[in-house]
């Protein structure tokens, strides 16, 4: 018969809480079996969680060559020198949406 661990056990292994643990399990995203309500994992499922948060070998990066600034043309357009004013779309309001309880209303 397999040891069986319990979420504690785990945690201090992987370095985290046993409520993260616990959390993961009851959430069904990583392995474990259930002994009464209890959450026990056997060292199969230790491999297992170790393999799914695993992260990949970073590829290597390949790096661009540093932009150069390049100043922006100084052509005016109009006669008194100033550069002609682009109309910015109208910004709609942003209303704020009524409160889903009374904060201080009577208790129902």
């Amino acid at each position: 018969m397999p040891r069986l661990y319990r979420p504690e056990e785990i945690a201090e292994t992987l370095g985290c809480s046993a409520w993260w643990v616990k959390d993961r399990a009851r959430r069904r995203l990583i392995p474990h079996t259930r002994v009464g309500r209890a959450y026990r994992f056997t060292a199969g499922h230790l491999a297992e969680i170790i393999r799914i948060h695993e992260e990949p070998a970073p590829q290597s990066v390949q790096r661009t060559p540093p932009r150069t600034h390049q100043p922006a043309p100084t052509t005016t357009s109009s006669p008194t020198g100033r550069v002609p004013q682009v109309p910015m779309p109208s910004a709609q309001r942003l209303q704020a949406r009524p409160p889903r309880r009374s904060q201080y209303g009577s208790a129902a």
